[in-house]
Order: C-alpha cells, then structure tokens, then sequence
C-alpha cells in the first residue's frame, strides 16, 4: 500500500522538523509527504526546504494565509495540498498535523491493519502529551476515536465520505459518516503518538462560542444540541455555561449559517447521536 501524508502548516518552525523526521524513520518507505505551507511567517518554509531538497518523497505547497478559523483553516490547507496529487497513485489518504511525532512502525502498522482487514475505513493510534518530563495519554474519554492529528483513510473510504469537509466538527463529522456507510474506525492503541503542542492553543473563540458553533456545525437539532449543551455545564458545573453554549448555537441558526453536510449526512449524524443518547443515558 502506498501513502499519501498532506501536513498543513502554518508558523511551525519549530515542531516541524520531529514530525518529518519521524517520517523518514518509518520502517515502511513506501509514501510521499506533501506539507502546505499555510502562510507561515516565521523559518517553516526553510525547515521544508531541507527535507524536500534531499528526499524526493517530500514536497511543500505555498498558500496566503487562510483566515483561521477552528477546523476550517486547517482542512482548506489540506485540500489544497490533495488537489496537486493523483489519488489514483495511492492506497491510504492521510492527514497529519505538523507537530506530532511517529513511531517508526506507525505506518507499517497502519498498512498491516488496513490489508488484513477489508472493512477499516479510518485507523490512528493515542495521543501522548510530555508533562514533567514523561509522556502520557491526553485523556480523551473516547479511545475508538481516532483523532485529527493522526488520520489515515482507506482511500474508498475517504471517497465515499465525500473528503473532509471545511467546518468546525470535521474530525467527527468523518467518523459518523463512514460508520453510517459501513466502514470501521479503529484505534491501534499500541501506536502511540507524541504531541508536541497543545490543541487550541492558537484559538482566541470563548469556548462557549466554540461548543455552540462546534454543535451547530455538526448538524446538530436543537433538542440534541440542548442535550449536549447540558453535558458540558456539568462538566464545567456552571449553569450559565450552558445558556452561553444554547445563545451561541442559537445564534447560528438564526442567521442560517453554511452547513458543510447535506440533509441526509445531517439525519445520519442525528441519527448516531440519538442512538449514544440511548445506549449512554438511557440504558436502551
């Protein structure tokens, strides 16, 4: 099987170079790595250049900085780098983040996992962060989901979900939607990834603003949308949390805002939500 690894990037000079390092010591070689330069404005596009002048595997994309916005920025980079490549020339569509480190038989795992198993449309290992000196597992409460610094789709797969879409929930968006056509998203947790940089940390949106916009833009309907709006002031334990939550998603829907998904891939992400709602909450 042959990779196809899009990095976006954007003022990474300084996480870059472990990730693309990591690459060139995977035990399977059989891949071509396309970084998007994302309007980057500090040394990015001379750590690129080092690896593209001597690998003939690695090459950049330059864009004009994307407006950055959660989730789309960094999937509008992506798609630029996909339109430059022949997916025909490739068996696993893979987007990585540019500050992740891989271990050397992430990919030889990945391709191992995918030809013996027909049915795998999305496989990924664990995130590990570093504190006080050693790496642990981030804590996302979700251990089959496989996160987007990480994702590597069976390239039918990646076709029948119609790519990755520019919106907040994106990287949940996938998963729903490959489930509802039949394909498994599978957590190798023995992979583990180190993650350099801590998610979010560029974004200024109040996390209000961002779990209203974030249960919009996944299709949410209301009363689902409330549902969940009410688990995070519970995590949070602040009642007025979950009025910001419902005024941001609120405000959203009054102003009709662009839905990446259509009517039917909205239904079949009710649809899986309602059916959580149940198992988790209901005991049905």
């Amino acid at each position: 099987m042959r990779f196809l690894i899009i990095i976006p990037a954007h003022n990474e000079e300084n996480n870059l170079s472990f990730t693309l390092d990591s690459l060139q010591q995977q035990s399977s070689k059989d891949f071509k790595v396309v970084v998007v330069n994302d309007g980057s404005t500090d040394r990015t596009a001379e750590v690129i250049r080092k690896y593209t002048e001597t690998d003939p595997r690695f090459e950049t994309i330059n864009l004009q900085k994307s407006e950055h916005q959660p989730g789309s920025k960094v999937v509008h980079a992506f798609k630029n780098g996909l339109q430059k490549q022949s997916m025909d020339d490739f068996d696993i569509i893979c987007k990585f983040d540019a500050d992740i480190i891989l271990p050397e038989n992430y990919l030889g795992t990945l391709e191992t996992a995918f030809a013996a198993n027909p049915a795998y449309g999305l496989v990924g290992g664990l995130l590990y962060m570093e504190k006080d000196g050693h790496w642990i597992y981030e804590g996302n409460s979700n251990k089959n989901h496989v996160r987007g610094p990480m994702k590597a789709y069976r390239k039918e797969c990646f076709i029948q979900i119609g790519g990755l879409r520019e919106t907040l929930g994106w990287d949940n968006i996938d998963s729903i939607l490959l489930d509802n056509l039949g394909w498994k998203e599978v957590v190798l947790p023995e992979l583990q990834v180190k993650l350099i940089k801590v998610k979010g940390a560029d974004y200024t949106i109040r996390p209000a603003d961002y779990y209203g916009r974030y249960f919009y833009f996944l299709g949410l309907n209301r009363f689902l949308a409330y549902i969940a709006s009410s688990k995070e002031a519970m995590k949070s334990k602040s009642p007025s949390f979950f009025f910001d939550i419902i005024s941001s998603y609120e405000n959203c829907r009054s102003k009709k805002m662009e839905l990446k998904i259509t009517k039917e891939e909205q239904k079949a992400v009710n649809d899986q939500r309602w059916k959580m709602l149940k198992k988790k909450w209901l005991k049905m």
